[in-house]
């Protein structure tokens, strides 16, 4: 299926009675990737990830009518629905933890016990990095680095400020250098992991 319908298109198929089910498969073929991509970094295993992405897309599709919002707040819209059930995944992990967060050493054990055999090493160290990160601090940047979010958009996903969506990008990009750093082979250096305005 062609992914290069505009949100413009998308959304008016979306709101024209007989058309909502075409509009709904263009929406999953344009941004299904990306949400499964998104999920996966926060979730990290696959059949969660797979699972979570099925319940995005049920709520999507049943919350159509109450997305009021232009075709250029789409995307932020859907991604929003899917990190809020990525997050509620995780809460009904942590089960007798106080905080989300207490999760990652699980969610870190999940990620290195994962076939790895072609998996690029320094895409996994990156991974691990990021799960030493506060859960608040790794959504964002892995929206932003990722999925090259702009601030405005993750601010809408989030409901965060932009200055303290930008604060914590700062955070997560300078503690991600340093953990890669202390954890990468001497010759190797952390401009070779990561790119763009880190």
């Amino acid at each position: 299926m062609p992914l290069n319908h505009s949100d413009e298109t998308i959304l008016s198929m979306l709101r024209q009675k007989g058309e909502e089910e075409q509009g709904f498969r263009l929406l999953t073929a344009k941004y299904g990737h990306s949400l499964y991509r998104h999920i996966r970094r926060t979730v990290i295993a696959h059949d969660d990830a797979e699972d979570v992405l099925q319940e995005t897309m049920i709520q999507i599709f049943c919350h159509l009518e109450t997305f009021k919002g232009e075709a250029a707040q789409l995307k932020a819209w859907i991604f929003r629905i899917a990190t809020n059930e990525a997050l509620m995944h995780l809460r009904r992990q942590t089960r007798f933890y106080e905080s989300i967060d207490d999760v990652n050493p699980q969610l870190l054990a999940r990620l290195q016990s994962e076939d790895t055999r072609s998996a690029d090493d320094v895409e996994r160290l990156l991974q691990e990095a990021l799960l030493n990160l506060p859960t608040q601090q790794r959504m964002v940047f892995n929206m932003r680095y990722f999925e090259d979010l702009s601030y405005q958009e993750i601010s809408e996903i989030t409901g965060k400020k932009i200055g303290t969506l930008k604060t914590n990008y700062h955070y997560a990009t300078e503690r991600v250098k340093q953990f890669i750093t202390e954890n990468h082979d001497a010759q190797q250096t952390t401009s070779g992991v990561l790119r763009g305005e880190l």
